[in-house]
C-alpha cells in the first residue's frame, strides 16, 4: 500500500476550521471491480464513516452538505465510486480537483491482476458491467483504460491480488481508524428462551442451570439489573461464579482472536426462560468483567420488561 501523496479537496484559500468544527475526512472509494470495494466500503462503514456506493460523482458535493446539515461536518464520509456511474464516471477528477466539499479527500483505488479479478467474478457468477456480450477479460480490459488516469493520481492503491477479505479489511482499518474506532465492541444480550434465541449471537449461553428467582416471591417481581437482590441471588447460586470464572477468560481470548482476523463486533446471548433475572444478572457481570480486561463492552437487555 503506498503512502498517501497530497491532500485532495481543500482549496488553498480556505481558511483552516477551528478545532472544534475541523471537517471529518472524505474518502473516495474506486477501483476495479472484483478488486474488493465492497469490502473496503463495508470497514468504513464499521469505523464510523457515512458510506454511499454507486455514487455519481456530480453528487459529491451534495452528498457532503447532506451530511454537514444532518450529522455535523465532523462527520466522515465515504464514497463509493465505479464505472456503474456510467458517464458521470468522467467527472470525478473534476469533483476532486476543484475541491468543492471543503474537506479533506483521500483517493483509494483497489486493483488486482486481471486472472485473479476474472476468478472472483466467476466464482460470484457475475458479468462484468462493460462486458456486454464479449468476455470477462474484455469487461475488465475496458476498465483499466476507463479509470486509468484515476490510479495515476490515487492517494493509496491497494493492491489485493493476494489479500483476503480480513487482509483487506485491516490495511483500511490501518489507514482510516482511530484507536476508537478499531477497538472490538462486545455486545452481552440477555434474552428469553420462550423469546426465541437472537439470530445474530456469535455465542450463546443457556443461564437455566441456575434456580429461578422467580419462584421466590419477595424477588419475583424485580430483575437483575435493578434490584440489587435479585443479583445477589443469582450470583451467590452454585455454579454461578464457576460460570463466570470459566466463561469470561474464553470470551476475551476469542476477543484477540477477532481483533486480529479484523473483526470489529462480538455479540454474545445470555439466556434464562423469561429474559428478566438471571440472563440479567449474568449478562450485567460478563459484561463488567470484559471491560475490567480492556474490552469495551456493554449489557443489552432484549426482552427486559416483555412479562
Amino acid at each position: 500500500m503506498t503512502e498517501p501523496t497530497e491532500q485532495l479537496g481543500r482549496s488553498a484559500e480556505q481558511p483552516s476550521p477551528s478545532a472544534a468544527e475541523q471537517p471529518g475526512e472524505l474518502v473516495v472509494v474506486t477501483g476495479m471491480t472484483g478488486a474488493g470495494r465492497s469490502t473496503a466500503a463495508k470497514e468504513l462503514e464499521d469505523l464510523g464513516y457515512f458510506v454511499t456506493d454507486n455514487l455519481p460523482p456530480s453528487l459529491l458535493p451534495e452528498v457532503v452538505r447532506l451530511v454537514n446539515e444532518s450529522r455535523g461536518v465532523r462527520q466522515p464520509v465515504a464514497v463509493v465510486v465505479d464505472v456503474r456511474s456510467g458517464s458521470f464516471f468522467d467527472e470525478l477528477e473534476t469533483a476532486l480537483a476543484k475541491g468543492v466539499t471543503g474537506r479533506q479527500t483521500t483517493l483509494v483505488f483497489l486493483d488486482a491482476t486481471d486472472e485473479v479479478l476474472v476468478r472472483r467474478q466467476e466464482a460470484a457468477r457475475r458479468p462484468h458491467p462493460l462486458q456486454g456480450t464479449d468476455r470477462l477479460l474484455d469487461g475488465l480490459q475496458r476498465e483499466r483504460v476507463a479509470i486509468a488516469e484515476l490510479r495515476a493520481i490515487a492517494d493509496i492503491v491497494i493492491d489485493t491480488s493476494a489479500l483476503n477479505v480480513h487482509q483487506l479489511t485491516d490495511r483500511i482499518a490501518q489507514a482510516f481508524g482511530t484507536p476508537d474506532t478499531t477497538k472490538l465492541r462486545v455486545s452481552v444480550v440477555s434474552f428469553g428462551f420462550k423469546y426465541g434465541i437472537p439470530v445474530d449471537a456469535d455465542f450463546v449461553a443457556d443461564m437455566r442451570f441456575l434456580p429461578n428467582p422467580h419462584w421466590v416471591p419477595e424477588l419475583r417481581g424485580g430483575n437483575g439489573r435493578d434490584n440489587p437482590a435479585v443479583a445477589e441471588y443469582v450470583y451467590s447460586r452454585p455454579g454461578a461464579q464457576e460460570f463466570l470464572d470459566g466463561y469470561v477468560p474464553v470470551l476475551a481470548g476469542v476477543a484477540e482472536g477477532y481483533v486480529r482476523e479484523g473483526k470489529r463486533f462480538m455479540r454474545v446471548a445470555i439466556g434464562c426462560t423469561g429474559g428478566k433475572h438471571r440472563s440479567v444478572a449474568m449478562a450485567e457481570e460478563i459484561a463488567q468483567r470484559l471491560r475490567a480486561r480492556g474490552l469495551v463492552a456493554r449489557a443489552i437487555h432484549r426482552d427486559l420488561g416483555r412479562e
